[in-house]
């Protein structure tokens, strides 16, 4: 029986929810596809998947530090909101691939509050400080012949490890 080993194309369908059990994101019902052992999703999330096969349901939940990561306080900054953008176009939600001037300049920033001209910006994951519970079925299992592989597979936002895809 094939299981999840490392550098197997795995299918899988997943529902991602807080603790109060409110939905917070799902692949579609035929799943989504992943390289296991490849960085692109959360390790702890490859872990409970490891040595499985096809077929299984399993539920779990992840720390923030498994996830997200925690909040940190250090990514939130001020700024001016006429400097960021067409002032009718500056809205709570709007992002940024990067900000001048910000630190770590790289990272994609969110306003999400503006007040008195000034718009407050955070490049922290807006499930950042989260504990998530994912439930998970594994749908399929496709070795990767050796010298195949290839790119990351891309997969959905609410799987990726920030920075990976």
């Amino acid at each position: 029986m094939k299981t999840v080993t490392q550098d197997t194309l795995v299918r899988i369908a997943v529902r991602m929810s807080d603790l109060q059990g409110h939905v917070l994101d799902e692949t579609p019902l035929d799943g989504v596809w992943y390289l296991h052992g490849r960085g692109d999703i959360f390790p702890a999330f490859e872990e409970k998947l490891a040595g499985k096969p096809v077929g299984t349901s399993l539920s779990f939940t992840l720390e923030p530090e498994q996830a997200f990561g925690e909040f940190d306080e250090t990514l939130v900054i001020l700024r001016d909101a006429k400097d960021l953008a067409d002032p009718a176009d500056v809205r709570v939600g709007l992002r940024f691939e990067s900000v001048a001037g910000a630190k770590p300049s790289s990272r994609p920033y969110r306003i999400t509050d503006l007040a008195d001209g000034k718009a407050l910006l955070d490049a922290n994951h807006p499930l950042a400080s989260w504990t998530l519970r994912f439930d998970v079925k594994i749908l399929e299992i496709v070795d990767v012949p050796e010298g195949e592989i290839g790119d990351a597979v891309p997969v959905p936002n609410f799987l990726s490890v920030p920075g990976s895809v």
